[in-house]
This record gives structure tokens, sequence and C-alpha cells, in this order.
């Protein structure tokens, strides 16, 4: 599975605003939940559940926030761009810049982690990384995937 399989451009965020967890994560939902067409505030309470069971901010500005919902037919996914870098509670304890929101069917375990483990994959790539920190709009940030997600 690529990443533009289920990467929508209108879930593409090339400027988050918010300065804490749960402000990128409401932000992230938003597009997220009209393409889906599920409940916002129930995505971010799945979301915010899930954080608390540990961190999905996994290091080296990267956050890739996911969690399984009920009634939702196939797998969807979201991006997002903070320039400033935010605390995520990440595992380095350093801001997080890049953001993947993946949300699940409930019995889609096996393409989930499918899907988590292209991303953190491709997001080992330090150029990959960096161009998309200097990406200034949704256009750039999906040519970039685009160009990265075909290499793969």
């Amino acid at each position: 599975m690529k990443i533009l399989d289920v990467l929508h451009k209108d879930a593409i965020l090339a400027d988050l605003k918010s300065k804490d967890k749960k402000g990128i994560i409401e932000e992230l939902v938003a597009p997220l939940a009209n393409i889906a067409k599920i409940n916002q505030e129930n995505l971010v309470k799945i979301l915010m559940d899930r954080e608390r069971l540990g961190s999905t901010g996994i290091g080296g500005g990267i956050g890739i926030p996911h969690g399984k919902v009920k009634d939702l037919d196939a797998l969807v996914l979201g991006f997002g761009l903070s320039k400033k870098g935010v605390d995520f509670e990440s595992i380095d304890r350093r801001p997080t810049h890049v953001f993947f929101l993946l949300i699940t069917p409930e019995n889609s375990t096996g393409l989930h982690l499918k899907l988590l483990a292209r991303i953190s994959r491709i997001l080992k790539n330090d150029i990959f990384k960096e161009k998309l920190m200097n990406a200034n709009n949704r256009d750039d940030i999906y040519s970039i995937i685009k160009e990265k997600d075909e290499d793969f």
C-alpha cells in the first residue's frame, strides 16, 4: 500500500498553528473527520486516549498519532507540518514538526501496521524529512511524498 492511496490532499496541513499536543490533534482531525464523515470530537477523544497509553511522538521530529474507529469503512491518513515544532511528549523530548495522523477501521490491524511501518521507514530518510520541513504549501508536500512513495 502506498501512502498516497490513503492520504487525501485536503488532509494535508502545511502550517499547523497549535502549540500543544491536543491542539495539534484537533487541527489534524478537522479535515479527516469531514473526509471520513465521522464525529470530530469523538475522533479527538479516541486519539487522546491512545496518547495516554504512550506518546506517538517517535522522536526525530516525527509524530504518528493513530487510532481505531468503529464504523469506519477505510483507512484514512492526514499530514501536518509545524514549522516551529511542538512538545508532543516525544521519546527524545525534542520538538515534533512532522505529523502523519492515521485512523483505521477497528478490525484492520494488518493494514494499519503495514502503513505505520511504511511511514516510519520513509521518515528515516533525512533528506526526505528535510524536504518536508522546508515545504511551503500543500502541493509541495504532496509532490514530495509522491516522489518518495514511488521510490519505495
